[in-house]
């Protein structure tokens, strides 16, 4: 009997299609603007405006707080690197999610430092690549990756967007959080349902918030008794240090908060950039065949796939003064767009940006931002792509395109983007 990381669960058409992702949030854009958005970025670091509204896409607010807002786009490597080294001018409060008792309900992600360093230095010690390649892959990863390669064992094609990318992310995420078995999809599915812009009736919202919480509070309450090594567990454990406060445990509510961040982030960030890391690869036979020979090359893969085509190309802040950006004057309220994905492609950082080649000199990108927000779980994130992959690899030596599919394409919605399909042949 399959069960429930392996089993064909409906839930997982619904929850890791791009396309129908970007619908539900109401940010889905249907053509290519890559070429657009580099003749813009080629003319000036800044635009004044939303490079929606610069690009003629119809409005979309990916924040409640940026409406009736002047925004300002930014698009090259300089500039973007000047927003996100200053989190006092430029805050990441715009993420916050309005509610009846003002709770920063996005955790980490709505908070500027000095909080937002008490509160991730709570959880960053089990971020930290010693346990991304120790503990994460003995207790998640390398059992889950095994399971599911086994279970390609017996096909001879098979979409990996579905079978691989969509998969082990989830399951990776909650259980490390603590979650087992049917609560995997379960909560992921609730939670994406529950946030402020997902595409259903208010009254279903709340009754996935509710579910969410529920199923939450129960693990917090159950590691509380009985705790273990998963996360839920360390943050009970953990000590929120803020100035000019005596430090304190956190509390039910915060760990919960925590929890869901960390679930949404990389349940949904990592199964994107895997399947554009194995989609360039397989697009890219001369390229695949090195890291075949030479697995070590998958690190240069790994990063080459976040410069190339970052899964979360935007970002969103705003200004807390006045203050200058590359010759703008920018008004305390404004809303500056960060371009992480045409700063990853700026040429002026480096050649020929559009192709991928994991053979061009290894520079920094900004796939994972910059600065005190860059991405909690990059390094988790890093192992299970390549560890994935390597799996993939070692095990299907003429893994291809599967040629009598659709070709698959890198689309999905404006801030989010993913392969439609990975279709491959495996034998």
């Amino acid at each position: 009997m399959e069960d429930v990381l392996t089993a064909d669960d409906p839930l997982y058409g619904k929850l890791y299609d791009v396309r129908e992702e970007a619908k539900h949030m109401g940010n889905y854009i249907e053509r290519d603007v890559t070429d657009e958005i580099a003749a813009l970025r080629a003319k000036a670091p800044v635009h004044k405006g939303k490079l929606r509204e610069l690009l003629g896409l119809p409005n979309h607010l990916r924040h409640p707080g940026m409406a009736g807002q002047q925004h300002w786009t930014v698009l090259t490597y300089e500039a973007c690197e000047t927003v996100f080294r200053d989190p006092t001018t430029f805050s990441n409060a715009i993420s916050h999610q309005p509610n009846a008792d003002g709770e920063q309900t996005l955790s980490v992600l709505e908070m500027d430092p000095p909080q937002h360093r008490a509160f991730r230095r709570t959880i960053q010690p089990k971020f930290l690549m010693p346990e991304a390649t120790g503990w994460w892959r003995d207790f998640t990863i390398d059992s889950i990756v095994e399971r599911l390669v086994d279970r390609l064992k017996t096909r001879d094609r098979a979409d990996l967007n579905m079978e691989i990318c969509a998969r082990i992310p989830v399951y990776t995420i909650t259980t490390a959080i603590g979650l087992e078995g049917d609560d995997a999809l379960r909560f992921r599915h609730a939670h994406v349902n529950s946030v402020e812009n997902a595409g259903v009736p208010p009254e279903e919202r709340y009754k996935n918030f509710l579910l969410v919480e529920k199923i939450l509070q129960g693990l917090i309450d159950e590691r509380r008794s009985r705790p273990t090594s998963d996360l839920v567990s360390s943050l009970l454990d953990a000590t929120v240090r803020l100035p000019g406060e005596e430090p304190r445990p956190m509390t039910d509510r915060e760990i919960m908060y925590m929890a869901k961040i960390v679930m949404i982030a990389g349940g949904g960030t990592s199964w994107r950039q895997m399947g554009i890391t194995m989609l360039a690869l397989l697009s890219n036979p001369d390229q695949l065949a090195s890291v075949k020979a030479d697995p070590s090359r998958l690190d240069d893969a790994v990063d080459e796939s976040l410069r190339w085509n970052p899964t979360a190309p935007f970002f969103y802040r705003n200004a807390t003064c006045d203050t200058e950006l590359c010759g703008h004057k920018i008004a305390k309220g404004d809303i500056v767009e960060i371009g992480i994905g045409p700063a990853n492609r700026d040429p002026s950082r480096w050649d020929n940006p559009d192709l991928f080649d994991i053979n061009r000199p290894k520079l920094s990108n900004m796939a994972f931002g910059l600065g005190v927000h860059r991405c909690l779980g990059m390094n988790v994130a890093k192992v299970e792509m390549m560890h994935a992959i390597g799996a993939l690899i070692e095990a299907f030596p003429n893994i291809r395109i599967d040629p009598d599919e659709p070709v698959p394409e890198i689309g999905g919605g404006f801030e989010q983007r993913g392969p439609t399909a990975v279709p491959v042949l495996l034998r």
